[in-house]
């Protein structure tokens, strides 16, 4: 018989409503199910069947897909969670994002399945947030929604905060250097890839999680756990793929000292006179530099190169000749963003993630 999820004996939500309540009852009733869709369109009919369910990508570079997984690929890993980070009866778990996001809604399930009490926080103003934080001993949280809250107010101190979605920056990782943090790296399809402890190398997102297997083939990272996604669910697929029961998530990177090392997504990777950049580099760069507190580097048509990089950028535009400096410096004129464009109004996903399609759109709308 398939393992189903359940809202175990004791377990509370604390903090979330009774519309988050009805859609937890209902992911936890052990029946298929999915939460959420993009701004409410209907995505199609539920394909999920006994002992499973829906989830969806964030779409932060192209529309969201549905993604089919097995309750059985997220119970795996609700075990090994409760031993590294004691979530179980008695302990007060937190996520920042509403449930229809993939790292929150795990959040949650995993905490009620376990016994734990709930604080679902999407949704709130950032002191109500700070408010239901105090006393948590686990936060689920991404590093956009870690710096959305941070502008606003002073994190209470929590006990744990898991954080997944993107790698901590300098900066960030500063402000939260009193809070023991553990991030890791996965997606939608895969769940848990990696994960870094106090020492792993610093441009290293970690080592594999228990029971994950790694092998990169050609420059592309692909994985084997049993925590992976069954398929993508209706008429458009993503960008994971499977070959002999390995998958891919389409990230491109190498393995040194038994830690992974990204470059960055194969599907963002730009080529420029004829010298293929990952964006994703670049943006980590500059997030490591005075001024910057978001940045997005992004292709544009170019003539002469056939393609060109700009950095969208928020933060302090005084700062813009020393960073072109920096970059200019240290990677050369062709991987360096040619201009740097700066504005106050930041695009983002629900997920909090940047909105890459948007900010695509003002500056090349011809991008394909």
């Amino acid at each position: 018989m398939k393992a189903r999820f359940s809202w175990a004996k004791g377990a509370r939500l604390l903090v979330g409503g009774a519309e988050v309540e009805a859609d937890l009852r209902l992911a936890l009733s052990g029946a298929p199910f999915r939460i959420g869709g993009p701004n409410g369109q209907n995505i199609g009919a539920l394909e999920a069947g006994e002992g499973e369910f829906e989830t969806l990508t964030s779409g932060s570079s192209a529309a969201p897909r549905r993604i089919l997984r097995s309750m059985d690929s997220w119970i795996a890993s609700f075990s090994v969670n409760a031993r590294l980070f004691g979530i179980g009866r008695g302990a007060r778990v937190a996520v920042l994002g509403g449930l229809e996001q993939s790292l929150s809604l795990y959040g949650a399930v995993e905490a009620l399945h376990l016994g734990a009490d709930l604080s679902v926080l999407g949704g709130i103003n950032a002191r109500a947030q700070v408010r239901a934080l105090r006393g948590v001993d686990v936060l689920w949280a991404s590093p956009a929604q870690l710096r959305l809250l941070l502008a606003q107010s002073q994190l209470p101190r929590v006990g744990r905060i898991i954080v997944g979605g993107s790698k901590l920056d300098d900066a960030l990782r500063a402000s939260l250097s009193d809070v023991p943090a553990g991030e890791f790296y996965g997606a939608a399809e895969a769940s848990f890839i990696t994960m870094a402890s106090a020492g792993t190398p610093h441009a290293s997102v970690g080592a594999p999680y228990p029971d994950v297997e790694l092998a990169v083939w050609g420059g592309e990272v692909w994985l084997r756990s049993p925590y992976t996604f069954i398929r993508y669910a209706g008429a458009e697929a993503g960008s994971a793929r499977w070959r002999d029961g390995w998958l891919s998530v389409g990230e491109m990177g190498r393995m040194q000292g038994g830690n992974l090392y990204l470059s960055g997504r194969a599907g963002r990777m730009v080529t420029v006179a004829d010298y293929n950049v990952f964006p994703e580099e670049i943006e980590a760069r500059m997030m490591a530099l005075a001024g910057v507190r978001q940045v997005a580097v992004l292709p544009r048509r170019d003539a002469l190169r056939g393609v060109h990089l700009v950095a969208v950028c928020q933060g302090d535009s005084a700062q813009e000749g020393t960073i072109l400096a920096v970059l200019r410096g240290e990677m050369g004129a062709l991987k360096a963003p040619k201009a740097l464009i700066w504005q106050d109004d930041w695009p983002t996903l629900p997920s909090g993630k940047t909105d890459l399609r948007t900010l695509q759109a003002q500056v090349d709308p011809s991008w394909p």
